[in-house]
């Protein structure tokens, strides 16, 4: 008779403060070992029970952000194990196999996921990874959260929704994603009961390139619809990748919340706008799209790196205004910017402005109300003293070095500036003709101020 382990599972970012989204992994290898291997399984997110972590049999570790700090004790229990971090990322099955009829003599560790391992190291095992996810596994954290006054809102990604993978794999591999293990799109999901939880009430899919996949969307798609359940693809969706038949299909899906898609580099503004046209044609309902910044004035990204003679803040400028130029394109197709300000963004002697920037189109009932200027100079009402405050701040920082970008962008109002409702035609013509992409020896018309 196998003997019953001790498991304990640990969610890095969890225990760093925590995020919006539970671990997929952790929930199925959770349930695995409650449901297939009947192991007592306890997930440790209070900091006093670090101390304690020599108390379990198998403790298994994932972390997603690889700046997510490793805590104190954890870390001296890798060091002490004296195992390689790629020993440690073993076959989950394989150790609890090993450990079947006697209970390991020290506490065994198993870690994985994209915080260790930039690929995220070894998969889960194909019984696991198609394992129905653990979907109770967070409820004494997240009652414990509520019930020190957070709003339960916060946590309706750990109590109201299905998790899974349709797909796996994109054939981009841009720099700045972890996704780059695959050099392509395939599926991967054996049918969607194998997360659908038909107690949640949406349906999250985490696909890195859904697109990507081609026709064989389309069955999908289907299957999805006929399930009637709310669904979002949280990744957002390759708006390059957009055909008709794709737009047309989804635009009639019970899509939850904004659709979502990237304009992540300048350099794809004339197959954005054409796709943009394309599904505007076919849905008149909110969307919104990743804006990346931050990356380019320091990314050494062969196809999208800023490169030439300039100094790093010219560099940092030069993104600023494609940035600025992406969200004026977005405006005029009735789309919302979310500005993703890359890490490197902290870097700049304009973090203050790629700040400012993200407050305002992160907030869409501000940003469909107010200019970037207007913005800024109505964050001062709330200041007590006689100091700018730190929008002001940046506002003026931007007037200074950018006269150009200043005069250019930083009165735009979405309100003002969309214009999807004309006829399509009309609109790619003028979108193409009159904003046109912007060229990095634009930049040499960059203004100083003495």
């Amino acid at each position: 008779m196998s003997v019953e382990l001790r498991v304990g599972m640990i969610d890095v970012d969890l225990l760093n403060n925590g995020t919006r989204h539970p671990n997929l992994a952790q929930m199925k290898m959770s349930n695995y070992c409650k449901d297939h291997l009947h192991h007592d399984v306890h997930l440790i997110y209070k900091p006093d029970e670090l101390a304690n972590l020599h108390q379990f049999d198998v403790l298994l570790v994932s972390k997603v952000f690889n700046y997510t700090p490793i805590p104190k004790p954890l870390q001296e229990l890798i060091d002490d194990s004296g195992k390689s971090m790629e020993e440690l990322n073993g076959s989950v099955i394989e150790i609890f196999e090993t450990y079947e009829y006697e209970k390991p003599q020290s506490t065994q560790l198993l870690i994985g996921g994209t915080g260790f391992f930039e690929d995220g190291g070894r998969n889960l095992d194909y019984e696991i990874e198609h394992y129905m996810p653990d979907y109770s596994l967070y409820d004494e954290y997240v009652k414990q959260k509520i019930s020190e006054g957070r709003d339960p809102s916060y946590y309706s990604d750990y109590k109201d929704v299905s998790i899974g993978f349709l797909t796996r794999g994109c054939f981009r591999k841009c720099s700045f994603c972890v996704n780059k293990k695959y050099d392509r799109a395939f599926v991967h999901y054996t049918g969607i009961r194998e997360f659908y939880n038909e107690n949640c009430k949406v349906i999250y899919l985490w696909d890195d390139n859904f697109f990507a996949l081609g026709k064989g969307c389309i069955p999908i798609l289907e299957e999805l619809n006929e399930l009637g359940k709310p669904f979002q693809f949280r990744q957002g969706l390759d708006i390059r990748l957009m055909t008709p038949e794709f737009a047309q299909l989804l635009s009639r899906s019970k899509y939850y919340g904004d659709f979502i898609f990237a304009f992540d580099h300048i350099q794809d503004t004339d197959r954005i706008c054409k796709k943009l046209t394309i599904w505007r044609q076919y849905c008149k309902k909110e969307t919104k799209l990743y804006v990346l910044c931050g990356y380019d004035a320091r990314s050494n990204d062969p196809k999208y790196g800023i490169t030439g003679d300039y100094s790093i803040d010219e560099k940092d400028l030069i993104d600023i205004r494609n940035t600025f130029e992406r969200i004026s394109i977005l405006m005029k197709f009735g789309c919302l910017p979310y500005i993703m300000r890359h890490i490197l963004y902290k870097e700049s002697r304009y973090k203050d402005v790629y700040v400012q920037l993200s407050r305002w189109c992160n907030q869409p009932a501000i940003f469909k109300k107010m200019s970037f200027e207007e913005f800024c100079l109505r964050n001062q009402l709330y200041v007590r003293t006689d100091r700018d405050c730190a929008a002001v701040r940046a506002l003026k920082l931007l007037k200074q070095d950018a006269p150009d970008i200043y005069e250019k962008y930083a009165k735009l109002k979405f309100v003002e500036e969309k214009e999807y409702r004309v006829k399509p035609d009309y609109l790619l013509d003028n979108v193409l003709n009159d904003v046109g992409p912007i060229t990095i020896t634009d930049a040499h018309g960059l203004q100083k101020a003495d």
